[in-house]
């Protein structure tokens, strides 16, 4: 294992980094397998002619990269395959940055956001209300949660038997922000998640904006493949998965319950936090039980206002395990500097007077009429729609 010395003396930077990313090259490279034991610590210590600090350190960046595993009083392992580190820069087009607005009248289809069906009247009316009646809490940063605001998280994620109740709730500036406050909070850099071969691509860029690293699980015309995902685990050993079991985007694919009775069983199994993405779900009347009936003590339901509602409120929620509550509330603070109490207010008030609901049945009612033009448009060709 000596070998590593050439790239030691070339290379920059403090010693233990350069003998981390010396390593993590040959097993890039393949010298070094996978199931591989590194050296003692203390031998490999002597071979370069360095202190078993400087080592430690070294393995211990390789852990936080994701590529090797210690156990004491056994070594240090190489764990197998890996997904490909995230790329340094992103450009805004790659990441989905919409530059242009549509002209008025004319419909967006590069948006999945809530139909125009004239909830911003409404929407005006609640904020100026808010701003009359609160001024002092929107001219400053909110730092107690009203304990209404955890009620409408309750009341929004209901659905079917699952009934999140207030205590389990995080109030978030919208799902995508709930999704990365629980990726923050339950992960560390170099720890592997996985996602759907085709997911939403804006959570999987956003978890390697901060070093996490992806694994993809294949579907098919059922979706997500239960056998794949144990390869997956077995294989990759991930933290986390994210999935959206209902109406996924982009696919509109629904699991079935057998599905995710073994995609909870998998995850049990191997220690996975699941993360599911209730979005689209807010939509459909499915009575499928959520993951989170079937995983209670792993699963984070997330979902908002954006795709049922109106996206420019960024109402969001999740429910979660009582051990991963705080954790995650204090990483969505440090993500996106806290909750504004402006919109937090206008999205509670939407839920728990029952509007939201309104305004959903009338996004869905918009939605199906346009369904039904463009069944009429496509007539002869194939496509994939949800009733």
């Amino acid at each position: 294992m000596t070998n590593w010395l050439s790239d030691l003396a070339s290379g920059s930077g403090p010693l233990y980094q350069r003998l981390a990313d010396s390593i993590e090259s040959d097993i890039d490279k393949g010298v070094i397998d996978a199931g591989a034991k590194l050296p003692p610590q203390r031998d490999l210590a002597y071979d370069i002619g360095t202190t078993v600090g400087t080592v430690g350190r070294a393995y211990q960046l390789l852990r936080e990269r994701g590529l090797v595993c210690g156990e004491v009083g056994r070594g240090t392992y190489v764990l197998a395959q890996r997904a490909e580190s995230p790329k340094p820069e992103l450009q805004p087009a790659a990441l989905g940055t919409r530059l242009i607005d549509a002209p008025s009248g004319k419909l967006r289809f590069d948006s999945t956001a809530a139909p125009d069906v004239g909830q911003g009247a409404l929407i005006a009316e609640l904020l100026a209300r808010t701003a009359e009646e609160h001024p002092h809490d929107i001219s400053s940063y909110t730092r107690d949660f009203p304990e209404r605001w955890f009620e409408a998280g309750g009341l929004w994620l209901k659905r079917n038997s699952f009934h999140p109740s207030p205590d389990s709730i995080v109030p978030t500036l919208g799902t995508h922000a709930a999704v990365m406050a629980a990726v923050a909070a339950l992960t560390t850099p170099g720890d592997t998640i996985v996602f759907e071969h085709l997911t939403y691509s804006q959570i999987s860029r956003s978890a390697g904006l901060i070093g996490r690293r992806t694994a993809l699980v294949s579907a098919d015309d059922e979706g997500l493949d239960p056998d794949d995902f144990e390869r997956v685990c077995a294989q990759k050993h991930p933290k986390m998965m994210f999935v959206m079991p209902t109406a996924k985007n982009p696919t509109l694919v629904t699991l079935s319950a057998e599905r995710r009775q073994a995609i909870a069983r998998i995850a049990r199994e191997y220690n996975v936090v699941l993360i599911e993405d209730d979005l689209y779900g807010e939509l459909t009347d499915d009575p499928t039980p959520l993951l989170a009936e079937y995983a209670p003590e792993r699963t984070i339901v997330a979902g908002g206002l954006s795709k049922s509602v109106a996206a420019g409120v960024r109402g969001g929620w999740l429910s979660c395990p009582p051990a991963y509550r705080h954790r995650i509330r204090v990483a969505h603070k440090m993500m996106t500097g806290g909750l504004p109490f402006l919109l937090a207010e206008v999205g509670t008030r939407l839920v728990m007077s029952g509007q939201a609901n309104d305004i959903r049945k009338r996004c869905i009612a918009e939605i199906q009429a346009r369904l039904h033009v463009a069944r009429e448009t496509l007539a002869g060709f194939d496509f994939k729609a949800r009733d």
